[in-house]
């Protein structure tokens, strides 16, 4: 057996790596834990319905859910004013998740229920920071019949964002004409890629994995702080379809 001796200097040099080694393992940061959830929506477990009903359902060969109205919600709605209706919240609510900046990726289809009068659009979309008293959200939706509409200014409002109660899409486009609303080509009852990043109170819609978004917002209406559950939404006059949903809060709020 051989045996090697250091010099006195190289175990002084081998000491050092070896604690400069020690102090690197003890500082390094651990991985993040993993916060992005994923939903089939091949069920109605694990959601609140609120105004709606939800059932698996199979639409151009994928699995999903499909939401409309409740017999209740369509009861009330018929004694509402067009104001009430506009503000009338149709959702289902992730149970336990809790939503403040990050991604949503949703497949999401939406068409006309039967019967539904001429102003029908097909409303279909995801609803966001949802609070506890289950009116009080952001949101971005759809009106697929208007992707591909012979007048233009119907094709112009294929996409929206609201904040509920008090931001309507009448008010917001009342006030802002065009600032909360934009084109995209859509089909109704045709599955449609969505994504919806969230930072602070700034939101991008983006539609069919297009690169950019379709619509941005600045100013999101519940301000840079707000927290709170993500929901499948609807709107009145609508047979809407959920798959796939996706929601990623791992990034922090930057704005400034």
């Amino acid at each position: 057996m051989r045996l090697f001796l250091l010099h006195p200097a190289g175990l002084k040099d081998t000491l050092a790596l070896l604690s400069l080694s020690t102090i690197g393992v003890l500082v390094l940061p651990t991985a993040p834990a993993a916060q992005a959830k994923s939903y089939p929506l091949e069920s109605a477990a694990g959601l609140r319905l609120h105004n709606v009903t939800a059932e698996p359902v199979v639409l151009q060969g994928k699995k999903g859910l499909r939401v409309t109205h409740s017999e209740e919600a369509l009861r009330r709605l018929q004694s509402m004013t067009p104001d009430e209706q506009a503000r009338f919240a149709q959702l289902a609510a992730i149970d336990g998740l809790q939503f403040s900046n990050g991604i949503i990726d949703a497949e999401i289809a939406g068409a006309p229920a039967p019967g539904a009068g001429e102003g029908a659009r097909g409303f279909v979309g995801i609803a966001f920071r949802l609070q506890d008293d289950l009116t009080t959200y952001d949101a971005f939706y759809l009106r697929p019949t208007n992707g591909r509409a012979d007048d233009q200014e119907r094709r112009n409002h294929a996409v929206q964002y609201i904040s509920h109660p008090d931001w309507s899409w009448s008010r917001l486009r009342k006030e802002t004409p065009s600032q909360y609303e934009s084109y995209v080509d859509l089909m109704p009852g045709v599955w449609t890629k969505i994504r919806i990043e969230v930072r602070g109170e700034r939101a991008r819609l983006y539609v069919h994995d297009q690169e950019q978004p379709t619509l941005i917002v600045n100013g999101l209406k519940t301000g840079p702080q707000a927290k709170g559950a993500v929901a499948l939404w609807i709107d009145r006059g609508t047979v809407a379809h959920f798959r796939n949903l996706k929601v990623d809060a791992s990034f922090r709020n930057d704005s400034k």
